[in-house]
């Protein structure tokens, strides 16, 4: 056993990248071809049904019986012509992840055979076992019944063989068992507070809408390394053995170049990302040893985490098909960065208007203050419930090194946005805000072109 690991070490050396199968066609060409997206929507639905949808995920009208039959029979006969023989309620339980239920299509046609089936009824509502589930001890374990209902406003998509439509997981009594149900509301609660807010600068907004963009990091071990280690394969992470006499002290791992075995990984899951609708923008070596990431352009909140589980189920099962064991523990290993899970979040309109961005007018900056110094207020006085929905005992790990400690929140306004509220202070209240915008900054060199700079810095925390 004492030698294991070395020998492991000098297999894993030897190791070759794995052989990524790369479309012909472009990715914009197969981005989102494993999903039911509103292209697939106006093909294999009648033009009433489509409306219908549109208007249930945009304007939140509610959905009858006999326009769900008609979206069960598009869904299923899209799924079909893809290999789909299964449908699951795909939801996010209080277990960090994702579960499902398949149930196939097979029903009997009351004449002595089988065919396919897929109505409304199973599209809307499933029954999964609540009693297995945590549920904070709001119920004894003899009361097993729990519902799962279809969120249409994230789109189905097609895992393997099977149909998974993204649901809300709820008990018998209403209770929210899951992740999505809260998140829904909070995004309902914020539409509803900020909507009267933006109609006075503009009576034509009809939503504001949450935007997130996530930062997912995560560690790759070689999965021989990982065998030889029964703590990381129990718990996720190292409980004990020495620190490594090199790590990241010159953080020259960071943006340095990616290894031939990970950048085969990272292109394989890109490639399944951009077929489940998944627009993957960044990726790049983190500061840890083995640490990587890899992030999206930001979309509408509800989406972007229903992507991002999607996503970490990917690279988990590819992980594997490349030789590797995935982390995604906080902090895995003592004494070298952990994985965060960056965060960065905005409000906007329906009519194109960022409301966390200055405006181009004095008007529209008054809008932009606005909603600035309410946000702020916001994180001062609800800061213990934004430390509370991150207080996870394996994200409590997570100190040290060049890490923001999760028990801090703080807010960085930068110079520029200080002066502007010092002057809110100072000055008479009809005065037009101004907000300086970049400036250029010029390095001497001509080949070089001129940058941009920001009118402040940012900051992580």
């Amino acid at each position: 056993m004492s030698k294991l690991r070395f020998d492991v070490v000098q297999d894993a050396f030897k190791k070759k990248a794995v052989a990524v199968d790369v479309p012909e066609s472009r990715p914009s060409e197969y981005f989102g071809e494993l999903v039911f997206n509103r292209d697939k929507m106006r093909k294999y639905l009648d033009v009433r049904t489509f409306n219908a949808l549109v208007n249930c995920v945009d304007n939140g009208a509610p959905l009858d019986r006999e326009t769900a039959d008609a979206v069960a029979k598009g869904m299923k006969a899209w799924a079909m012509e893809h290999g789909v023989t299964h449908i699951t309620h795909w939801f996010q339980p209080l277990t960090e992840g994702t579960a499902e239920k398949h149930d196939s299509f097979m029903e009997y046609d009351h004449m002595g055979g089988m065919i396919e089936a897929f109505d409304g009824r199973s599209l809307a509502q499933q029954e999964p076992d609540a009693s297995s589930f945590p549920n904070g001890g709001i119920r004894a374990t003899f009361e097993a019944r729990g519902y799962t209902a279809w969120d249409p406003t994230s789109p189905v998509f097609i895992q393997d063989d099977t149909l998974c439509i993204p649901t809300i997981f709820i008990s018998y009594t209403g209770e929210a068992l899951d992740y999505k149900t809260p998140l829904k509301r909070s995004l309902k609660a914020i539409n509803d507070a900020a909507l009267p807010i933006c109609r006075m600068f503009d009576p034509n907004v009809k939503k504001v809408i949450t935007f997130l963009g996530w930062e997912q990091e995560y560690f790759l071990v070689d999965e021989d390394l990982y065998a030889a280690r029964p703590d990381l394969m129990l718990t996720g992470r190292t409980l004990f053995g020495h620190e490594s006499s090199k790590n990241q002290q010159l953080d020259d791992h960071y943006f340095g170049a990616i290894p031939t075995r990970v950048a085969a990984f990272m292109r394989d899951v890109e490639i399944a990302g951009y077929k489940l609708g998944i627009p993957l923008k960044t990726r790049h070596n983190e500061v840890a040893p083995n640490q990587f990431e890899m992030a999206p352009i930001y979309g509408e909140a509800n989406l972007a985490n229903d992507q991002n589980q999607m996503i970490m189920n990917v690279m988990n099962i590819l992980a594997r098909k490349h030789g590797f064991v995935l982390l995604l523990h906080e902090k895995p290993f003592n004494g070298v960065n952990g994985s965060g899970k960056h965060n960065n979040w905005s409000l906007g309109t329906d009519t194109g208007v960022q409301l966390m961005a200055p405006g181009k007018d004095a008007n529209g900056n008054l809008q932009f203050i606005t909603f600035f110094v309410n946000v702020l207020a916001a994180v001062q006085k609800h800061n213990a419930l934004l430390k509370a929905t991150i207080a996870t005992a394996t994200n409590a790990h997570r100190l040290g090194a060049n890490e923001a400690p999760p028990a801090i929140v703080s807010a960085f306004l930068g110079k520029t946005m200080t002066d502007v509220l010092r002057k809110l202070l100072e000055l008479p209240s009809d005065t037009a805000i101004e907000i300086a915008g970049k400036s250029e900054k010029s390095l001497g060199l001509v080949e070089i072109p001129e940058i941009f700079v920001d009118n402040t810095d940012r900051n992580r925390t």
